[in-house]
């Protein structure tokens, strides 16, 4: 017989709130350490776990003041808190909350988005601190409104006979924690919610979805970083995928309104525009391959399953196809811009010749 719980079962662990930032196009890692305690940190490991995985450059970790956050049914509750710093401009702000609730208490803090929103703006003004120090050290500074958040529910494993029929047996209150929704859900939305899901060993697993995690398990620090740095891959790849937009709406623009000149080569007004739609493209190139090569997995098919599953929650390569979809779009706009560019300057030598033929023929014929 499986154990029963009843809505007053106590629930220990932790809550982890994963909140991305993005503060500029780059972070010189070697000066912001000078500029504020930090330690750099690689991806922990456990023993299993190859020398060759972790990170590229490894981030830099901000301790950041304890902070006292309300929760649903707890008020002033402390928390801790720290800023993972990485070189692309993405921050990972985490903070971490002692649980000791209800089964009921935590679904019903799942469900209820109202103290959420108090959280983002408390993690906003722990992290302005942390984010002026760091100014010189950032390049073209911009604290973007986009924003990511992720919850990891880490639950202690001791409270359940059986980890591994915890799907079986808890699908619907796991399910809940998973869409962070309070009430029921239908049989198919709990089998979704469930579908993604991974074990080390028959005393832990992972379960995975688009707004929170749940992670029965101790000795998961690693996993917990791969979940982290996933959520700040999502929000990079917005801003990029936003970023090339803007890019390729102005860039179509300055075509049509260029293709209605008929005297083309008079203004050099499409050579600022050429330049900077240039230099978009290959920021935003270096940009997408620096975000999406920092973490290297390649050795631990377990961490590399647990980041799998949280980019295929994410749509992670549906992202990153869009983006390069766009890249190709801005590389055709630019060099259709740059042929118009240079067929302008060919017609303009060729009207200079015409000119100065003209002009020799009528010298020619004065002189006579």
């Amino acid at each position: 017989m499986p154990p029963t719980f009843d809505e007053t079962t106590p629930v220990r662990g932790a809550l982890y709130i994963n909140i991305a930032f993005d503060w500029g196009d780059e972070i010189d890692l070697r000066h912001a350490v000078r500029l504020a305690p930090a330690q750099e940190q690689d991806l922990d490991r456990r023993p299993r776990t190859p020398t060759s995985i972790g990170y590229r450059p490894a981030p830099l970790r901000f301790p950041l003041p304890d902070l006292i956050v309300d929760l649903p049914g707890r008020l002033n509750a402390p928390a801790c808190a720290e800023a993972a710093v990485f070189d692309f401009g993405g921050v990972n702000l985490r903070i971490e909350i002692a649980l000791d609730h209800t089964r009921a208490e935590l679904r019903a803090l799942a469900g209820d988005p109202v103290w959420l929103q108090g959280i983002l703006r408390t993690a906003r003004s722990a992290a302005e601190p942390l984010y002026q120090q760091l100014l010189p050290a950032l390049k073209s500074p911009a604290w973007s409104e986009l924003v990511e958040e992720y919850l990891v529910f880490r639950l202690d494993p001791d409270g359940w006979t059986d980890v591994e029929r915890l799907p079986t047996d808890e699908g619907a209150w796991l399910a809940g924690l998973l869409r962070l929704e309070a009430g029921p859900l239908a049989a198919e939305q709990i089998a979704d919610a469930l579908g993604r899901r991974i074990s080390y060993s028959p005393g832990d697993l992972v379960l995975v979805d688009w707004g929170a995690a749940v992670v029965v398990d101790r000795d998961c620090v690693e996993t917990l970083r791969t979940l982290e740095f996933a959520n700040l891959q999502l929000l990079e790849f917005r801003l990029i995928d936003r970023r090339l937009d803007d890019a390729l709406g102005q860039a179509y623009g300055l075509i049509h309104s260029l293709a209605k000149r008929r005297l083309l080569f008079f203004g050099r007004s499409q050579d600022r525009p050429l330049r900077v739609l240039g230099d978009i493209r290959m920021e935003t190139e270096a940009l997408f391959e620096r975000t999406a090569g920092v973490l290297k997995l390649v050795g631990d098919q377990y961490l590399a399953r647990v980041y799998h599953l949280t980019s295929t929650r994410f749509h992670l390569d549906e992202w990153s196809s869009s983006i390069k979809g766009s890249l190709e779009s801005v590389q055709d706009v630019y060099q259709i811009l740059s042929d118009q560019a240079s067929a302008g300057r060919i017609e303009l030598m060729e009207m200079i010749v015409i000119l100065l033929i003209a002009g020799e023929i009528i010298l020619t014929l004065v002189g006579h």
